[in-house]
């Protein structure tokens, strides 16, 4: 049996949901197909598909091989390209994960362009604020936002965020300015949920001194824009990156707290797994995304 084929036989059949269609793509039979599959199973000893007349559909050890079989069928596409091209151009399809606010804010302007540039690549984007596992969840590329990078994966720099302090005009004139960290104490402030530092804000002042303070938080969001949204009506005070609220401080929508103490930067990353070698098409991306974000990112232009 060859079992490079009977990955590649498997792969099309779960992505056409069919023995008929993926026939088709192979330009090959559905008789053929079913004898590659059953091959496949005998050899490995255990059931890929469960099959009646109306539907297919994994097994969980089919789920299992169908993650790793895809990603083995893609490299080796890309492999044979490079073997019989100097020059590789970059296709397939993309799987990407991002942050939800940061990904609709600050990615989905730049696919078209990205797009135009590569119409071999098919891009296929999650937006999810959890941190995901991009080998075991199958993804290509991660963006984060981060101050620790990635200890298991390999990344790239793509723009760097300031953290601000700040809240809308009308809570500042019911409440009060808070002058140091732990006038905050004093203050109703929204959290988010995904901080690492949870409750704890971690100021710094002029001189490099921790100015660490435990707040009180009326309110706790798994997403910045909610936090955001409740800052610009007034329930509270917020931190959160530029590149979620750099408008708001422009314009004065929110205004910014504690001159002369600072909030750690965070990181914008490419993730990407480390232990592949880097494809044509995710360099490609990782590549446009640096392109894009060089200098002063768009979230901290006057």
């Amino acid at each position: 049996m060859d079992r490079m084929r009977a990955l590649e036989v498997f792969v099309e059949v779960v992505k056409r949901n069919g023995f008929a269609r993926a026939a088709d793509a192979l330009d090959t039979s559905p008789a053929n197909v079913t004898r590659i599959i059953s091959d496949l199973e005998s050899h490995l000893g255990m059931r890929l598909l469960n099959r009646s007349s109306r539907k297919m559909s994994l097994t969980d050890s089919g789920e299992g091989l169908y993650q790793r079989a895809k990603t083995i069928v893609e490299d080796m596409a890309e492999i044979e390209a490079i073997a019989s091209s100097a020059t590789l151009t970059p296709r397939g399809l993309l799987r990407i994960n991002a942050p939800l606010t940061f990904g609709v804010l600050h990615l989905a302007p730049l696919w078209p362009a990205f797009m135009a540039r590569y119409p071999e690549v098919e891009l296929e984007v999650a937006l999810v604020d959890r941190v995901v596992d991009i080998v075991e969840e199958g993804y290509d590329l991660a963006i984060r936002i981060s101050r620790a990078g990635s200890a298991s994966h390999a990344a790239r720099r793509l723009a760097t965020s300031h953290n601000i302090c700040c809240a809308a005009p009308a809570y500042l004139a019911r409440h009060g300015t808070p002058k140091v960290p732990q006038d905050l104490l004093l203050h109703k402030c929204i959290g988010y949920s995904y901080a690492a530092s949870a409750d704890e804000w971690r100021f710094t002042d002029a001189m490099g001194q921790p100015h660490p303070v435990t707040v009180n938080c009326a309110m706790h969001a798994n997403n910045g824009d909610t936090a955001r949204q409740a800052a610009l009506a007034g329930a509270g005070i917020i931190w959160q990156p530029t590149f979620l609220i750099g408008a708001d401080l422009r314009a004065g929508r929110l205004v910014p707290l504690l001159p002369g103490f600072s909030l750690p930067d965070i990181d914008v990353l490419a993730v990407y797994p480390s232990r592949r070698q880097l494809s044509a098409k995710v360099r490609a991306m990782i590549d446009f995304l640096a392109e894009q974000f060089a200098g002063t990112p768009p979230w901290d232009m006057n």
